[in-house]
């Protein structure tokens, strides 16, 4: 009898919480439409039942959210307050859904994903047709931008990185592939500058160095291995940069000596047009044993989409696009 009881009060409480969430979302469609007309063609309802539902809602707010004229509908001050609160409320309430859909075995909903720009042209982008054709329930966000995003504020389920996954500690990470790193030159270069036969001898080089963060006169160390021997060479030239495009035309033009990934130079070497030096050693700025990696946060790790795209990757992503 007393389940019976709270099972009646749980219902009479439910109806009132859904209309208020259909006023609030109506709400931010007037707010985007400008207008009750363009909502109600939107929602695919009659302009009347978006007109009562507004003035309900303010009735019951006890003031004004909305200025109407005759050609247009825009938000009041307070209403602009309003809608802020709401949409951070209403986002959290369809993340929470999500992730309860999202915790099944398929893959389905919304997923959005940051990486690199470089790398998403030459590696992920290539891949994302096979990805979606396997997965045709999940919508796909793609942000493409080079700088670390934080996953919490821009809502990103899950972020491919380039780097040391200890950078990321209160994330968890998932190594998709090596990365290893190439000397490289062209042969213009080298037929007008010498090749260097050591390590050692690119003091004495135009190197293009890839921007870490630090400015034109920050240090750079380029560390070599082989052997197990370590050796450290202080690098110096004309030309910095944050992007590895930029880098790679510079190389390719015959600007100086560069240490770029192999998934950049890789087909370059094949097909001729740059030479690979010092085959022997590896070699890392910083002596970074940097890695491709995923990282995504601790509520993510039961996400089905998650899981299936580093699945997907590792096995993708590990070998050259040639390999």
């Amino acid at each position: 009898m007393q389940l019976g009881v709270a099972l009646c009060a749980i219902k009479r409480s439910i109806r009132p919480a859904m209309d208020k969430l259909l006023a609030l979302n109506t709400l931010l469609e007037v707010a985007d439409a400008g207008g009750f007309s363009k909502a109600a063609q939107r929602l695919g309802v009659a302009t009347s039942s978006i007109t009562r539902l507004m003035d309900s809602l303010e009735s019951s707010l006890g003031t004004a959210l909305l200025t109407r004229t005759p050609r247009k509908v825009s938000l009041t001050d307070a209403g602009i307050a309003y809608v802020e609160q709401v949409s951070k409320v209403l986002d959290d309430l369809a993340e929470a859904d999500e992730s309860v859909f999202d915790s099944g075995a398929s893959p389905v909903g919304s997923f959005r994903i940051s990486v690199p720009s470089t790398y998403n042209r030459l590696r992920l982008a290539p891949q994302l047709a096979a990805f979606l054709a396997a997965h045709p329930r999940v919508f796909l966000d793609v942000v493409v931008a080079d700088n670390f995003a934080d996953l919490a504020l821009d809502r990103i389920d899950l972020a491919i990185r380039i780097g040391r996954p200890d950078r990321d500690a209160n994330l968890i990470v998932r190594k998709l592939a090596d990365n290893p790193r190439y000397v490289v030159a062209s042969h213009d270069y080298l037929e007008r500058s010498g090749t260097p036969e050591t390590p050692q001898a690119l003091e004495t080089h135009q190197c293009l160095r890839v921007a870490y963060g630090g400015g034109y006169r920050t240090r750079q160390i380029w560390a070599f291995r082989q052997d197990g021997a370590e050796q450290c060479v202080e690098v110096r030239g004309h030309l910095l940069s944050n992007s590895l495009d930029m880098l790679l035309e510079a190389v390719m033009a015959g600007c100086g000596i560069a240490l770029l990934p192999e998934w950049l130079v890789g087909a370059e070497i094949r097909a001729g047009r740059l030479m690979r030096l010092f085959e022997t050693f590896e070699a890392s700025p910083h002596r970074g044993d940097a890695v491709v990696y995923a990282a995504y946060l601790p509520n993510r790790r039961h996400s089905s989409k998650v899981r299936a795209l580093v699945q997907f990757l590792e096995a993708r992503l590990h070998t050259s696009p040639e390999g």
